[in-house]
């Protein structure tokens, strides 16, 4: 009697397949990354190509050189209307960062924050022995914020590498999805891809391009709301805020907690002003224009995005968490359709007497 029947050895081929892919693609996470970015580019940018290609008579590549030349353009244009300040501000601010840290951690914003509200000694006193006493985790916070933050800056090499890899994506798209079709032979195979790859396509289609509308809806609001309050770096600390909309759950905490920071250490004299306004956007936004924006196209339960959120965190930091939303969705999807082709695949027993259905043998 063999060791091993056909069926095992196949399941055993299969086991060895995913375990060496998953294992490949940790490896390379970096440059696979890169690629998925890319293809969000291409999700974002397709829609506007898709138009601009009737002015070409079809010429795709036409369009999107039209399409990558305009979207420069309007780049040029931005940053010579808000780029001197917005990057006099950005530099100031990250001048100023240690300093104001320094204050946080070692309590000094105690005294000046009761100086400013009429805090008793006894108060000023014991949050200044508070924050002194919680100084090593501060510290150690701080530290990996910096870490967090300069390995993202070493990834801007991506702003670059995402645009050129996108051209290709746009371009030859829907071959590649035809390609990977043609490698399978059995019909009942071909319809349990191609129906997951059309529903991962309308989910990150809609997610990307929800995603930039929240983003560019919370800058703009964060800008004209912290200018009218007259915060310092307000056009800085409103780009940041709508760049951290993007990340899922951690990115819209992280804003609130660096423009209260900001707020602290620099005297501002209308803390709670700040506090209420961005609890009203806050709820706003996750409670009004993000269901109406977003829909329903992830359909993740919220302890499904919050256990992809702290996954991703710890597989690949800042972009690990931006990535496991479309991740854990496309997850779902085929999960659905695996059932749907696994429930498809189980032969019909037919009861003795009963004349089978059309179309089955007896």
């Amino acid at each position: 009697m063999p060791l091993f029947d056909a069926r095992t050895g196949r399941v055993l081929l299969t086991i060895g397949v995913v375990v060496a892919a998953v294992a490949f693609a940790y490896a390379a996470r970096r440059m696979l990354v890169a690629f998925l970015f890319s293809i969000f580019f291409a999700y974002l940018v397709d829609p506007v190509v898709c138009y601009t290609q009737r002015w070409f008579k079809g010429s795709r590549g036409k369009a999107i050189a039209a399409v990558y030349v305009a979207f420069l353009l309007v780049l040029v244009i931005l940053g010579f209307l808000v780029g001197p300040r917005l990057a006099a501000e950005g530099e100031h601010l990250a001048q100023s960062l240690p300093d104001m840290f320094q204050k946080l951690s070692s309590g000094q914003i105690a005294w000046s924050l009761g100086r400013q509200h009429g805090w008793s000694y006894e108060t000023q006193l014991r949050i200044q022995h508070f924050l002194a006493e919680h100084q090593n985790e501060l510290s150690n916070w701080a530290k990996q914020f910096a870490t967090r933050l300069v390995t993202l800056v070493r990834s801007s090499w991506w702003l670059v590498l995402i645009p050129i890899l996108g051209v290709f994506f746009l371009k030859d798209g829907a071959k590649f999805a035809e390609g990977a079709l043609d490698l399978l032979e059995r019909r009942r195979q071909r319809a349990f891809l191609d129906a997951v790859l059309r529903d991962i396509n309308v989910m990150l289609a809609h997610f990307i391009r929800a995603q930039l509308v929240l983003a560019v809806l919370s800058s703009i609001v964060y800008t004209i709301g912290l200018l009218a309050m007259r915060l310092p770096y307000a056009v800085a600390l409103g780009a940041i805020g709508g760049a951290l909309e993007f990340i899922p759950v951690v990115g819209p905490l992280t804003a609130f907690l660096l423009i209260v920071f900001v707020a602290l250490v620099t005297g501002y004299k209308h803390l709670l002003l700040v506090i209420l306004f961005l609890g009203i956007w806050r709820g706003v936004q996750d409670y009004v224009t993000a269901p109406r924006i977003m829909g329903r196209q992830t359909e993740l339960h919220p302890l499904a995005a919050l256990f992809g959120v702290l996954v991703g965190a710890e597989v690949g930091g800042v972009i690990g968490v931006y990535l496991s939303i479309p991740i854990m969705a496309s997850v779902r999807i085929v999960w659905r359709h695996w059932r749907t082709y696994m429930e498809r695949s189980q032969p019909t027993i037919v009861p003795p007497g009963v004349s089978p259905p059309a179309g089955l043998s007896a």
